[in-house]
């Protein structure tokens, strides 16, 4: 048995999204992540991408922690099931207390609510506040245009270059799986 020192955030999509190649990555990441012993930190919802990783990690023997607030326990239906369930009073406490208790950040395809939760993790990397790695699970080219975006806030002088390098991303599970193995070692 794992002995969980290790804790990776997942984000990603309380929906499945229109590629079935977003839910067979999120069940990959799921399983990688317990076959490596680390803990599964994500958002405590049994619905979408969500719960696809969730569901894949808790198939291979792994430990979850999930995050809801009081609000999306109807509406994520709140996977009750997982080693740690902790409900929060609002959005913001979420993305604490999953940051909190996570040693890399894990971006998978997903919609406001992931870029939300990136967006926050990035600007408080920016600011000195962490220096976690985070890594964008590139499937299908998701987060491409989001790069090219980065790229441009930082061609047309809003961010500095080292902008770039917050956000890393990696083209399957294999490469999130030695990237994470590196970080985390």
């Amino acid at each position: 048995m794992p002995n969980y020192t290790r804790s990776v955030c997942v984000f990603c999509g309380s929906r499945a999204g229109g590629d079935p190649a977003f839910t067979e990555a999120a069940q990959a990441t799921g399983r990688m992540l317990a076959r490596n012993g680390w803990r599964l930190v994500y958002g405590a919802g049994d619905i979408g991408l969500m719960g696809e990783v969730a569901r894949a990690a808790q198939t291979e023997g792994g430990q979850t922690f999930g995050v809801i607030p009081v609000h999306l326990l109807s509406k994520e239906k709140g996977k009750r099931d997982i080693s740690t369930f902790i409900v929060t009073e609002n959005m913001h406490e979420r993305k604490k207390v999953m940051y909190m208790n996570s040693d890399a950040i894990v971006v998978l395809p997903g919609g406001a609510g992931t870029l939300d939760e990136l967006f926050e993790v990035v600007t408080w990397r920016q600011i000195g506040l962490h220096g976690k790695p985070i890594l964008l699970l590139n499937t299908a080219g998701y987060w491409s245009p989001l790069v090219a975006l980065t790229r441009s806030v930082i061609d047309h002088g809003f961010a500095e270059e080292s902008l770039a390098g917050f956000m890393e991303p990696v083209e399957d599970v294999a490469a999130l799986e030695q990237r994470l193995a590196a970080a985390l070692a």
